[in-house]
């Protein structure tokens, strides 16, 4: 009887000896690497992302944060940046002069995270409305001096191998000063590509959409859901294979409304990239390994939202309508404003604050790290 004791209590230490080497072997397991989607509203300010709680028929996307911050975007050449120099800082962790893509203020290259990523192992992507030479897109690739630089621009994005490519920009690629045909070049790189549309793309190969000379149209010039399709396109790419990703989105046009001082068209595209910033979202809540920051590279248009009035023909008295607002622009430049950031996922309280362009860098990098 005895020995049937000393039986059961050796048993039940080997058990939980057992137990607990199980648990330290789930703890010492290192958790996936971190996805980073980077969502960049070109020219959207606070009164743009304000403009979707006054005009849509819905809670706006926004509203789904609570990591929330601002950050300060001037240049190093200029208080009032362009969208190379705030991309560029983005994408470097450094502030740089006025139209630089990827290189310091001294026009050096320097390292993008999209680059870095990549040497860790990582898949990536890049979304936008306009040429993906554009300033946005490029400075996460490409290393010139000027952001006018189109078809330099794209030569070394042909050896950049970013896996997942959707935007315009043909006539850089086949249309050139050089006569080259990069097209052929993309193909021998293990890209499907397409120049027409925007189709399904292929695991195991990488995948580029260039689907017009230069940008798509404008939402109100009859674009479709281009900006949400691709970014759910990109995202079930990076699904099939398991690596981590790093995906840039733009929504380009925010900018050019504030440029054209239209109201209708800022309006528009600000509803439409709240519209992809809901499915991302979505993608977001349902693969928890995954941090989502949403920012812009500056504001455009010094845009405001005031009080509507009615104008009287005849008297040409105004009136206040109190149940309407009205979008106003001071210039159709862009402006000095601090930027919002929100953040969501894991990392995302790193977020909160006031901080200059450049810090997102590092903070996607603690984020990562930290994972």
């Amino acid at each position: 009887m005895i020995v049937m004791k000393k039986s059961l209590v050796l048993l039940s230490v080997l058990l939980v000896n057992t137990c607990i080497l199980r648990i330290k072997a789930q703890e010492a397991k290192p958790e996936k690497p971190l996805n980073v989607i980077l969502m960049i509203g070109d020219g959207m300010g606070i009164p743009q992302v304000s403009s979707a709680f006054y005009f849509g028929e819905e809670t706006p996307n926004f509203e789904r944060f609570e990591e929330i911050g601002l950050h300060k975007s001037y240049s190093t050449s200029h208080l009032i940046t362009d969208s190379a120099a705030g991309a560029t800082a983005f994408s470097t962790g450094q502030k740089t002069y006025k139209r630089a893509i990827g290189v310091s203020k001294d026009t050096i290259p320097q390292e993008t995270i999209l680059e870095k990523l990549k040497n860790e192992g990582y898949q990536t992507g890049l979304i936008s409305l306009t040429s993906i030479t554009h300033a946005t897109p490029a400075s996460f690739y490409a290393h010139v001096k000027d952001r006018d630089m189109h078809e330099e621009i794209a030569e070394q994005l042909i050896t950049a191998d970013v896996d997942f490519l959707a935007g315009g920009g043909r006539k850089f690629f086949s249309n050139r000063s050089d006569g080259k045909n990069l097209f052929n070049i993309l193909l021998e790189h293990n890209y499907t590509l397409d120049t027409l549309k925007l189709g399904s793309s292929k695991a195991g190969m990488r995948n580029a959409f260039i689907i017009e000379d230069e940008g798509l149209p404008s939402k109100i010039d009859g674009r479709g859901d281009f900006l949400k399709e691709a970014s759910l396109e990109a995202l079930d790419y990076f699904g099939k294979a398991e690596k981590p990703f790093f995906l840039m989105i733009e929504g380009s046009y925010i900018d050019w409304g504030g440029h054209d001082m239209n109201p209708e068209m800022m309006i528009s595209e600000v509803a439409d990239f709240d519209k992809t910033l809901g499915a991302v979202l979505d993608y977001v809540e349902s693969h928890p390994n995954t941090l989502l920051v949403v920012t812009a590279d500056h504001e455009t248009g010094g845009a405001s939202i005031g009080k509507y009035y009615k104008l009287d023909a005849e008297t040409g008295k105004k009136t206040e309508v109190p149940e309407k607002v009205a979008v106003y622009f001071i210039t159709d430049q862009h402006s000095g404003e601090l930027i919002p950031v929100f953040a969501k996922g894991k990392g995302a309280e790193n977020f909160k604050g006031i901080y200059q362009n450049a810090q997102i860098y590092h903070k996607i990098l603690k984020a990562i790290h930290e994972n």
